[in-house]
């Protein structure tokens, strides 16, 4: 009550002819066989609502609210006061949820009633959801809620679920849909998708399987999406499509597009070699380059591994800086070439560089000593 006078601007007036909906109110339907046990259901719930839902004053200033006892306080000392309560009789209730068992209650009602020679076997044809169409109000208190509080609810619509060509039309009509919240995401690393007819309506097939109603498009997107949105960014793709097949076999599907585009992501890895290089040479002042076979074995290497360029030969090269300092130390040199060798195995191939550097170095004393 007090979020609706909040919504209406503080205008008690206005607040007194709102609307509030409540969603969930199966929740609160009392355990059938409670009996005379701690009410841990919602029939308390169902008490306090009532009250809410007849001709009552609710203060518009709760006692555990600071601010509302502030302003209460500041209207108290002068000025212009407003109204400290909002009058319930003409606002509007609406309450919403999906009654798992309240169906099968009905059902058991009607063809109980349909025993006999009138009997034509109908009911049985139809599907568990249409029988909430005729709920009465004996259906209801038995479902768990009190008289009182189904008396106060005389208005009762009961929703079809939602078939395939309406979750369809959720995906391409309805504003900020879950597709247009996924063309974002994905637009928002610089990769655009287009996505086919026949994949959207396989979606929502799928979608309808789940019986969850619209919620099932999102667990058939995170399905379909959940891979792409993890492997795509650092791939260098910046577009492709969804078909039907995608939906039906993602990972393969995804498997498929990584490989018809890995050149691009090649490209990508090479670059990120770079990098570590230009921060190697920056930690350490030793300077690195790398032939093209080598760069072609670390790539394969890392993303065999499923690992980035950088932790890959973080771990791969834990010895280089070391070993190329005695090595600098010995010759001189600053600058040096990873090979194939190198990237194959250079645990081996330091080893050798620095007894080569040692030997070297021992040549050029004994040269100066000739001198």
């Amino acid at each position: 009550m007090r979020d609706l006078y909040k919504v209406a601007n503080s205008n008690a007036d206005l607040a007194q002819y709102g609307i509030i909906y409540i969603d969930e109110i199966d929740k609160i339907a009392a355990a059938s066989d409670a009996g005379a046990t701690k009410d841990v259901s919602g029939r308390g719930v169902q008490i306090n609502l009532l009250k809410l839902m007849e001709d009552t004053d609710v203060s518009l200033f709760s006692p555990t609210d600071m601010m509302g006892q502030m302003s209460a306080m500041m209207q108290a000392g002068g000025g212009q006061s407003k109204k400290r309560s909002i009058n319930t009789r003409h606002i509007l209730f609406i309450v919403s949820g999906a009654f798992d068992r309240l169906a099968e209650s009905v059902k058991k009602r009607l063809e109980a009633s349909a025993i006999g020679f009138g009997n034509t076997g109908g009911a049985d044809q139809r599907e568990a959801s249409d029988y909430l169409h005729d709920v009465s109000t004996q259906d209801l208190i038995r479902y768990g809620y009190e008289p009182e509080f189904v008396g106060r609810l005389p208005v009762r619509v009961a929703c079809d679920p939602l078939s395939v060509t309406d979750l369809t039309d959720i995906l391409t009509t309805t504003e900020d849909n879950l597709l247009k919240q996924y063309k974002q995401d994905f637009r928002g690393y610089g990769i655009d998708f287009k996505i086919t007819s026949e994949a959207i309506q396989e979606i929502a097939r799928r979608g309808h399987s789940e019986q969850t109603g619209a919620r099932g498009l999102m667990t058939v997107f995170e399905e379909v999406f959940r891979y792409f949105k993890f492997e795509l960014p650092s791939t260098g793709i910046e577009s492709f499509e969804v078909q039907r097949e995608t939906v039906l076999n993602p990972q393969d599907a995804l498997k498929n597009l990584l490989k018809e585009n890995s050149h691009l992501r090649r490209n990508i890895l090479r670059n990120d070699l770079e990098a570590f290089a230009k921060r190697f040479s920056g930690e350490t002042g030793l300077s690195l380059t790398f032939t093209g076979e080598a760069s072609d074995v670390l790539i394969d290497k890392a993303v065999d591994r499923d690992k980035t360029i950088r932790a890959f030969c973080e771990e791969h090269f834990k010895d280089l800086e070391y070993g190329l300092k005695i090595v600098a130390r010995n010759t001189g040199s600053e600058s040096f070439e990873i090979d194939k060798a190198m990237a194959e195995n250079p645990d081996a191939e330091l080893s050798r560089r620095v007894v080569e550097s040692f030997s070297q170095r021992k040549e050029a004393e004994a040269s100066e000593e000739e001198q």
